[in-house]
């Protein structure tokens, strides 16, 4: 099968849930905003679409993201935030997907900049970023991640108590609880892309990406 004969549709985030936190390394989503969520369909049994990958948007994880990489529009940047496939497609599936999505975002949104971040850790390079005409603008500082029952969580999840997970997740810090600790993180590599030329060339002429 061909990628061109895959659908991909703008889906609900209660729609792509599942599939993520079962195919993404992460295994998780709890505490991540997402403002657009793709699926990625190929005929299945009894010719029933069948989910084969699924993609969130959202605001950036770090506030000061958005200002970095749209400093004259910050509300309109936009973090790709999880991205998987299942692993029984073509190879150039997930730039097709993300290909997709992107055209979707620039025709329905009035987004600008789209960030995204290959995570080394799971030796990511980010060549379906490079496939799909994201520019490469460097890495990320050192991090560390916070692992719950074996689902990554952002680092600043603890402190995130005005909701019930991260009060959850503080008691059971705080108590001691062995399944929650934090882990060091290699740099992740930086990809942006620009929705809008127009934004691209004023920002480039602020010449702030150094």
């Amino acid at each position: 099968m061909s990628v061109k004969d895959y659908a991909v549709e703008s889906v609900n985030r209660k729609s792509v849930k599942n599939f993520i936190e079962k195919y993404h390394y992460s295994r998780n989503i709890n505490g991540l905003h997402s403002d657009y969520q793709f699926g990625l369909y190929a005929e299945g049994n009894f010719g029933l679409p069948k989910m084969i990958g699924a993609m969130l948007y959202g605001t950036p994880g770090m506030p000061a993201t958005a200002a970095k990489y749209n400093p004259i529009n910050p509300k309109r940047c936009i973090e790709l935030r999880r991205l998987v496939c299942i692993d029984d497609t073509p190879k150039n599936t997930e730039s097709y997907f993300i290909g997709k999505s992107l055209r979707w975002l620039k025709n329905n949104t009035d987004m600008e900049v789209v960030v995204s971040f290959a995570d080394q850790h799971y030796n990511h390079a980010g060549v379906i970023y490079k496939a799909t005409n994201f520019e490469y603008l460097g890495e990320t500082a050192r991090a560390r991640v916070l692992m719950v029952d074996g689902k990554e969580y952002h680092s600043r999840s603890l402190n995130q108590t005005e909701k019930p997970y991260g009060r959850e997740l503080k008691r059971r810090y705080d108590e001691g609880d062995e399944n929650i600790f934090f882990v060091s993180r290699k740099p992740k590599h930086i990809y942006v892309y620009y929705l809008d030329k127009r934004i691209k060339r004023q920002i480039k002429k602020l010449d702030l990406y150094k």
